[in-house]
């Protein structure tokens, strides 16, 4: 890196070797997208459930669960958590069930509204390359690739692991550091020198079990008490928007 490009960044990164995005939330504001298809799955599926315990019917939160159960995990993990949640013991038939449901209703979703990239990823990305940092993006799910394309943001990653690559690879779900580990090798440098930015609780875990040199949370619910969860499961630091992370755009939390 040239001293020009290292002062356009926060110290914490300044020393940084690689960085790893996961997708959904953090580079794409497509997290919305799936946490209401997962609402709409959950709650189909709640509905015909037999009344029992009145946990069981309650229904899916797009914050609060989504963040707790799913957000960052594939897509049978993910189902499974929630459903367990809720005092419910499903078969594998049935969790295939429910997230296949999710998937349709998604897909449906992505093709009628479309994905755009948050612009201080962006920038910050743009900064990462001409400082000749390679940066990769990662996430647990099938789509990311063409959510990146569909964002106009694909040609900004030198690597890219998705679900599918995970699952061709047997690549262990988040919060299992699998995937992040995996980008990290496609780039050519060890996870101690790299750098991880996630939004799920999931996600930042995997960052602190891989031993990366700094891991990143994005909340951008500005909850307090979801920055707080972010940095009690391993988050380094906390910003609202990755542009934080240039000098001049924000502080972020610590």
């Amino acid at each position: 890196m040239t001293a020009r490009s290292l002062a356009a960044l926060v110290p914490s990164l300044r020393d940084v070797a690689a960085v790893v995005l996961d997708t959904d939330g953090v580079i794409t504001d497509s997290a919305r997208l799936h946490a209401e298809a997962w609402k709409a799955a959950f709650d189909a599926f709640i509905g015909e459930y037999p009344p029992g315990d009145l946990g069981q019917r309650r229904p899916f939160d797009t914050r609060e669960d989504y963040l707790r159960y799913v957000d960052g995990r594939s897509r049978l993990d993910g189902a499974a958590a929630f459903l367990v949640s809720r005092g419910l013991a499903p078969s594998p038939e049935t969790v295939r069930r429910v997230a296949g449901e999710k998937e349709r209703l998604f897909t449906e979703s992505l093709r009628a509204h479309g994905v755009r990239a948050y612009p201080g990823t962006v920038r910050l990305v743009r900064v990462l390359r001409r400082a000749g940092v390679p940066v990769a993006a990662a996430s647990a799910s099938r789509h990311a690739r063409e959510l990146l394309a569909l964002a106009g943001v694909l040609d900004l990653f030198d690597a890219l692991v998705d679900g599918a690559e995970a699952a061709r690879l047997g690549l262990a779900g988040k919060p299992q550091p699998d995937l992040f580990l995996e980008a990290a090798r496609r780039l050519g440098v060890p996870a101690e020198r790299a750098a991880v930015m996630e939004d799920a609780l999931a996600g930042v875990e995997a960052g602190c079990r891989g031993r990366f040199a700094v891991v990143v949370g994005v909340d951008r619910s500005g909850d307090p008490d979801t920055a707080a969860r972010l940095l009690r499961y391993g988050a380094d630091i906390v910003v609202r928007d990755l542009g934080e992370l240039l000098e001049g755009e924000g502080a972020p939390s610590r």
